[in-house]
């Protein structure tokens, strides 16, 4: 709705300051000519808005000048308290400052919102952990994340999968990212701290092999145009094409494309076109990560599933099938001439 639109628009700029009008069109998903009549009809409406032109241009609001439109809507008060995760927020040291805010904003909500966040409270809990995964202790969190929010260099000695296993780091953090309840800091080098240190940047550190951690006076800013959120994505993106670079040509039955691992792969198997020739099954082009890789995945759909190409791993799983079907036969053997005591 414009309404909707014209108040975000008010408080992007009141939080941020100037904005172009390429920032906030993406920010509202929305085309920048229809951010040109947004402005104009806020200014028509006697908001203190100017825009100035040229590369350092923008729109922003009369200093001083703050709106109070801030009301929540019934979705928004919903969602504030569903994103409250104490668990996080506890390990960051934020979980009395957590609590306090959403006591606040609670007693702050009219009697309608207040029923609903509650109702939203009590019927939902983010849980965000896999049921296998098991707790990685974290001692160094509270320290990692002070740093980061007050942007300055840490040194620390860091475990790592390759030798030497323990190795010294100077960092400058630019970012905590939570994934799978698994710390990550986003943080870049800033200048050696030890022998075969990277000289790239910015890289990905679990904080629970952070074995110390010192923070120095040194203060780091973020590179200009830096999103966490972005780079993050990124990283991912990179690390799922580095860890799937090839492909297989794979004939599934239904029960074998339910049973592949991974919601990417049971998508490409449900996209993937109807097997000439067997009635029901698919043929889809799945990613792979190595032939070993893929032949163990493979072996363990059984007869729901035929690597098709390419051809060295096809054989692959032939050679193994072959080698598992003699195992068995000599086993049955060996089971028989044993079962068999001297005749009577």
């Amino acid at each position: 709705m414009k309404a909707g639109r014209l108040l975000s628009i008010l408080l992007l700029l009141q939080t941020r300051g100037r904005m172009t009008a390429a920032e906030l069109a993406q920010e509202l998903e929305v085309s920048v000519r229809t951010v040109y009549r947004d402005a104009e009809a806020l200014a028509a409406a006697g908001v203190p808005l100017y825009g100035d032109a040229g590369h350092s241009g923008g729109y922003q609001l009369l200093a001083g000048y703050r709106t109070r439109l801030t009301g929540l809507s019934t979705g928004e008060a919903e969602a504030l308290f569903l994103s409250g995760m104490p668990g996080p927020a506890a390990e960051l040291g934020l979980g009395q400052a957590l609590s306090a805010a959403q006591l606040k904003l609670r007693a702050a909500l009219p009697a309608e919102l207040r029923e609903q966040a509650d109702r939203m409270r009590l019927r939902f809990h983010l849980d965000a952990p896999g049921w296998y995964a098991e707790h990685e202790e974290t001692p160094y969190l509270a320290q990692v994340a002070d740093a980061v929010w007050r942007g300055r260099v840490i040194e620390v000695r860091y475990r790592r999968w390759k030798e030497p296993q323990e190795v010294d780091r100077r960092l400058e953090p630019y970012g905590l990212v939570l994934k799978a309840g698994r710390w990550y800091l986003v943080a870049a080098p800033a200048g050696a701290a030890g022998a075969g240190a990277d000289t790239t940047g910015p890289r990905t550190y679990r904080v629970d092999q952070i074995l110390s951690v010192r923070e120095t006076a040194q203060e780091c800013l973020l590179p200009e145009g830096f999103e966490l959120a972005a780079h993050w994505r990124r990283t991912q993106e990179e690390f799922h094409a580095r860890l799937h670079p090839e492909e297989a040509l794979v004939r599934l039955s239904p029960r074998g494309a339910a049973q592949l691992t991974g919601a990417p792969a049971r998508a490409l198997a449900a996209a993937g076109a109807p097997d000439p020739e067997r009635a029901g099954w698919t043929r889809a082009v799945l990613p792979i990560e190595s032939e070993e890789q893929a032949q163990a995945q493979f072996l363990a759909l059984g007869p729901d599933a035929e690597v098709l190409s390419p051809p060295l791993l096809r054989a692959r799983i032939r050679d193994a099938l072959r080698a598992m079907s003699a195992r068995y036969e000599d086993g049955e053997r060996d089971a028989d001439r044993d079962g068999a005591g001297p005749d009577a």
